[in-house]
């Protein structure tokens, strides 16, 4: 009878974990098996895939009649664009000033993009933000951008060109090592990048210029993360709502273009987007010029006239390159990228990785589960247990990760959690193990050395863990 009870008071836990909107156990539990549910990071929409595609598949329970659209937005995604005046009318338009003729080349197979090798003509998958120190007489600036761009090179360094028309520069990106030790002893070598832009095509920079590097994200259960509430999300910005076991994180307010008011930001690494529509509508202008009816010109500044005089591929009465039509299918595209299915959840050493992943407190801000909004933008993405391991809110990372650029309410040390679902897929997707916002790691274990500021407690816990328990932790994180 006692040993009935127990088992029954033992399932009541489990349920009762998995039915909490955030389902994050705190620091104390020991997971001696994986929650009901655990494996499906997606909910509903996770897909069975493991392979270098297990980022490019539809939610699984989108339904057949809606998958055409799914196709068509994919390859508006995959698909170059090409220089205008052309034939391509659909696809032309390209640049003048750009960084890729595909969202494809920066989001290779829908995964996660890298810095730029010695000798690669062109950075490709990682782009630098440039901006300019606020100031009040750039306040309407600031509140639409989030920044002052940069007078005569705007808020993007864009490396590539049409004919006619010279790029902005060129990035390189050197490196410096820097150790770090364990208490028992074993020292991991980082690396600090240096960015360097070479080849100024249009003068000197301003003197006060900030830069910073982006590495494009995986592409993966992006519908679902613009499903949760903002309510759910806010919560853990209040200490009386947040659990215990949260660093209470900070919202970013960033401008809506298409509502022309402030709302809550969570894309970028920032978290300077609102949406995934506005999100796609900023790469398309900002990667590869082309406009859209969110974003109606060229992204050329006024010192740049050979860009501003190229031909476009607008339609005769003024429509944008990408129309509303093709904006819709990327968007559809977008939001319907799967998550794949978590792998050896029930594995001894990835349970064990787990229970130190938050006894480290790494859930303070990796937030491991929320429910989806009723009123999802897409049925299918509606209603869903989904667990992303991200709270979507700003923290402070310390002076290591800090690129000293403000971006709407986030500081220069600033930076959104990243989800962490898929993360253990990046090398057979992606064919590396390069992250953070910049690429600098080129493992798991040097990402959570780099983490500072309000990380700092968690990454000294690391700091303690003997081989097997480091071991363990990488096993729970490559499972995700």
């Amino acid at each position: 009878m006692f040993r009935s009870l127990f088992c029954l008071c033992i399932a009541w836990l489990a349920l009762s974990l998995a039915g909490c909107d955030d389902a994050r156990p705190p620091a104390s539990l020991k997971s001696t098996q994986a929650e009901p549910g655990e494996a499906r990071a997606g909910g509903a929409t996770t897909v069975n895939k493991r392979d270098q595609n297990a980022f490019s598949l539809p939610s699984a329970n989108l339904a057949p009649t809606r998958r055409l659209d799914f196709s068509v937005g994919n390859s508006f995604f995959r698909s170059p664009w090409v220089i205008a005046p052309s034939t391509t009318t659909a696809r032309d338009g390209l640049g003048p000033l750009f960084n890729t003729n595909a969202c494809q080349n920066c989001h290779i197979k829908d995964g996660r993009g890298h810095p730029p090798l010695p000798d690669a003509p062109n950075a490709v998958s990682m782009l630098v933000r440039l901006s300019i120190p606020d100031a009040p007489a750039y306040a309407k600036l600031i509140e639409q951008l989030g920044v002052v761009p940069e007078p005569v090179y705007g808020g993007q360094l864009q490396d590539m060109a049409v004919p006619g028309v010279l790029p902005e520069g060129k990035v390189r990106v050197d490196y410096t090592p820097l150790n770090v030790t364990f208490k028992d002893g074993t020292v991991v070598e980082l690396r600090k990048p240096d960015l360097r832009i070479t080849q100024l095509g249009y003068g000197p920079m301003h003197p006060d210029t900030r830069f910073s590097a982006r590495v494009a994200p995986p592409m993966i259960g992006l519908g679902l993360l613009e499903a949760i509430s903002d309510t759910d999300i806010l919560r853990n910005t209040d200490p009386r709502t947040a659990g215990k076991e949260v660093i209470v994180g900070r919202a970013n307010w960033v401008w809506d273009d298409a509502l022309h008011k402030t709302v809550l930001g969570r894309f970028g690494w920032k978290a300077g987007q609102p949406n995934l529509n506005q999100q796609n509508a900023h790469a398309f202008s900002g990667d590869m010029g082309l406009t859209t009816s969110l974003r109606p010109f060229d992204d050329c500044t006024d010192a740049q006239v050979a860009c501003k005089q190229a031909p476009n591929g607008n339609g005769p009465d003024g429509e944008p390159e990408v129309s509303d039509n093709i904006l819709r299918l990327v968007l559809f595209y977008t939001r319907n990228l799967a998550v794949p299915v978590r792998r050896d959840v029930n594995a001894p050493q990835v349970l064990a990785g787990k229970n130190l992943f938050f006894q480290a407190g790494c859930q303070g801000c990796h937030t491991p589960s929320f429910t989806t909004a009723a009123n999802a933008a897409e049925p299918e993405l509606a209603n869903q247990v989904i667990r992303p391991y991200s709270d979507l809110l700003l923290h402070d990372m310390g002076d290591g990760l800090a690129d000293n650029r403000t971006e709407f309410k986030a500081s220069g040390r600033d930076w959104r959690t990243p989800p962490l679902w898929g993360i253990g897929l990046t090398q057979a997707v992606s064919g590396h193990t390069q992250f953070l916002h910049d690429g600098r790691a080129r493992n798991l274990l040097e990402a959570v050395l780099w983490h500072g500021g309000e990380a700092q407690a968690a990454q000294q816990q690391v700091l303690s863990f003997n081989a097997e328990q480091r071991s363990a932790l990488l096993a729970f994180l490559n499972s995700l």
